[in-house]
């Protein structure tokens, strides 16, 4: 087998693509031969040494992927050889094989093309428990999606209007607003050259939206803050411009309005039936056509470093695939 090595968790530049041994896997694991598999944000910030997750060096970065099961380990009774499957493991996906925990896959359907499902888990699993879950989103409220171009962002706009919401995209420029109204957004804000609270206050009047998705962070998020409706509630889901908030408390007061922090992955532990249970409603969504991954670029997985090139230009519109050779 072959996959990237992080060394050192000192960045991008100090990569390796290596040769090693084919593993087996360990009681209740099972050998995936991975199909493909897609870039997340955080795994550009655990290769640099900056994620509050830090694996034991050396490892093989890569947290989302498809592929087919080979073996499965002593222990395993749901999964067998040829299965078609997705995971989100946090490391070992970017290699051509890796030995996971059976229970961090989701079995797939013949239906579901390996491509989308390399790009699903995390966006939609991220985006449903923001919104259903933490938010409790309504059908007929207002959402307003920050960094709505993105991966997580391109989820929510989709799950937000399967759930009957109206959405408002912000993005950071005209190509990447022309985006999220092709894939449902009812309306989008340019962030190039339009002001977020005035534009909203255009939109929808002095009331504002019942629920903002923030996986921004930065100034933008006070920004939105300040514009929430009356009993808003604001998801903090994470931070991609950078710089951690500091919001004034005294809004929450004045507004009625809540901050509900979002973490899919602490969900996903501490909840695994639930996890699972929601992980099956968004599969059944995607075969029915009501949300599908976007796709930005694919890359052959050798081309791992031009791929984190790409995240880092913020041009991303959706998800960036890895595959390899077939």
């Amino acid at each position: 087998m072959q996959a990237w090595i992080s060394p050192d968790a000192a960045g991008v530049q100090t990569l390796r693509w290596e040769t090693q041994s084919v593993p087996e896997p360990g009681p209740g694991e099972v050998r995936v031969r991975i199909h493909a598999a897609s870039l997340n944000f955080p795994d550009l910030l655990i290769v640099q040494g900056k994620y509050q997750m830090r694996p034991p060096l050396p490892f093989v970065p890569g947290a989302e992927f498809s592929g087919t099961v080979e073996t499965v380990g002593e222990g395993v009774r749901h999964l067998q050889a040829g299965a078609r499957v997705a995971g989100f493991s946090g490391t070992g996906a970017f290699a051509t094989h890796a030995c996971i925990s059976a229970a961090l896959l989701v079995p797939l359907p013949d239906a579901f093309d390996l491509d989308m499902a390399a790009a699903f888990i995390c966006t939609y699993a991220t985006s449903q428990h923001a919104l259903l879950d933490r938010g409790q989103l309504q059908a007929g409220e207002t959402v307003l999606v920050l960094g709505a171009a993105g991966g997580v962002g391109s989820a929510a706009i989709q799950l937000a209007k399967a759930a009957g919401a109206r959405v408002i995209a912000a993005a950071s420029s005209p190509e990447k607003c022309r985006r999220c109204l092709d894939i449902g957004a009812d309306h989008a804000i340019d962030l190039s050259s339009q002001d977020l609270r005035a534009t909203l206050k255009e939109l929808i009047g002095g009331r504002g939206p019942d629920l903002i998705y923030d996986p921004v962070g930065g100034e933008l998020s006070e920004a939105a803050f300040r514009s929430i409706a009356w009993r808003g509630r604001h998801l903090v889901v994470g931070f991609a411009q950078g710089q951690i908030p500091a919001l004034p408390l005294n809004l929450c007061l004045l507004k009625g309005a809540s901050l509900i922090g979002v973490f899919w992955g602490e969900f996903a532990k501490r909840e695994p039936q639930r996890n699972a249970a929601m992980m099956q409603q968004l599969v059944r969504l995607h075969l029915d056509g009501r949300i599908a991954p976007v796709i930005d670029q694919r890359f052959g997985m050798r081309e791992l470093p031009a791929a984190f090139e790409r995240m880092q230009s913020r041009q991303v519109t959706g998800k960036v695939l890895l595959l390899n050779d077939q």
